[in-house]
């Protein structure tokens, strides 16, 4: 490798932890790197690979190392430029991986390349997480639901394909399934964290609703509740909860431990949701936090699917 490209990848000024090493790691200690990063960055993570086939867990910890590192790459500086370089490189990475991956020594790169060999996902769906990446660095507010929904194509619902292609689910019709769980997730966290978004100077309540029920942005930085903003959340949560229910179908057609994972996650965003509703709808004063009761039933209801499964097999 030149010295010129050598430096190209060289991921300058992103954390240490992040910094590609010397030497190319073997397979072990690449996927040892992912798992690791994975389940200690991200606690629900660990929960949900725990239901799944122990020969598909690499691949998901690949996969979220992945995003896990390209999200923080993006966040790493004020700096746009910083940024966007950093993103730009991590996508070179990305090519590397699927066109030259004797060269790629990161770890991510060494572990994601077993999995692209042994489920060959769309390298386009990579591409397009680093393209919501991006995003995150130059569009702060939204005008319009769809801009929300083009958002949530980029950022989320590539990852709800790459774990049905992990899974070897291929078919277009249950991509558009779990493209509205995706999406549905997204927008249940924005929903509740309304207020943490905008003192990070963001808004992702659309215009075209403030407009509509006539919200203004002084009410979200003040936190001034109304019957207007309740009627605007109530509105955003019934949508919300339409496009979770349409894209919950796909549970009817996947294997019944990949099931258990998406029950889980619908109920999680359904819990979100709910949390919401028993507030009122008043969500600037504060993010309706899921109760840890509520969150420990939804894992005992996950662990005796997964157990029901393990007696059927």
């Amino acid at each position: 490798m030149s010295e010129a490209s050598t430096t190209h990848y060289a991921l300058l000024g992103a954390p240490t932890e992040y910094l590609t090493p010397l030497e190319r790691p073997g397979l072990e200690e690449a996927q040892a790197w992912c798992r690791d990063l994975a389940t200690t960055h991200y606690e629900n993570f660990r929960v949900a690979t725990f239901f799944l086939p122990r020969k598909v867990r690499p691949h998901f910890e690949s996969i979220y190392a992945y995003c896990r590192v390209a999200e923080d790459l993006g966040d790493e500086s004020s700096d746009r430029l910083i940024a966007t370089r950093l993103l730009d490189t991590w996508g070179a990475m990305l090519e590397e991986c699927y066109d030259a991956p004797e060269r790629s020594t990161h770890p991510v790169f060494v572990a994601l390349r077993e999995t692209i060999e042994a489920c060959n996902p769309p390298r386009q769906l990579f591409l397009d997480l680093l393209h919501g990446f991006r995003m995150d660095r130059y569009k702060t507010k939204y005008e319009s639901w769809e801009e929300l929904l083009e958002y949530s194509h980029y950022s989320a619902n590539p990852v709800g394909r790459l774990v049905l292609w992990v899974c070897r689910y291929k078919e277009e019709s249950l991509a558009l399934l779990s493209d509205n769980v995706c999406t549905g997730l997204r927008l249940a966290n924005f929903w509740q964290d309304v207020v943490e978004d905008a003192e990070r100077g963001r808004r992702y309540l659309p215009a075209e609703s403030m407009l509509r029920f006539g919200v203004d942005e002084g009410q979200i930085v003040g936190r001034v509740f109304t019957p207007e903003f309740g009627a605007m959340m109530q509105d955003l949560v019934v949508r919300t909860r339409a496009m979770l229910l349409e894209g919950g179908a796909l549970s009817l057609h996947v294997d019944r431990e990949l099931k258990v994972v998406l029950d889980l996650a619908l109920k999680g965003g359904e819990a979100i949701l709910n949390g919401i509703e028993r507030q009122d709808f008043d969500v600037l004063r504060g993010s309706p936090m899921v109760s840890k009761a509520r969150t420990a039933g939804l894992l005992v209801e996950a662990l005796a699917g997964k157990i029901r499964v393990g007696m059927a097999t």
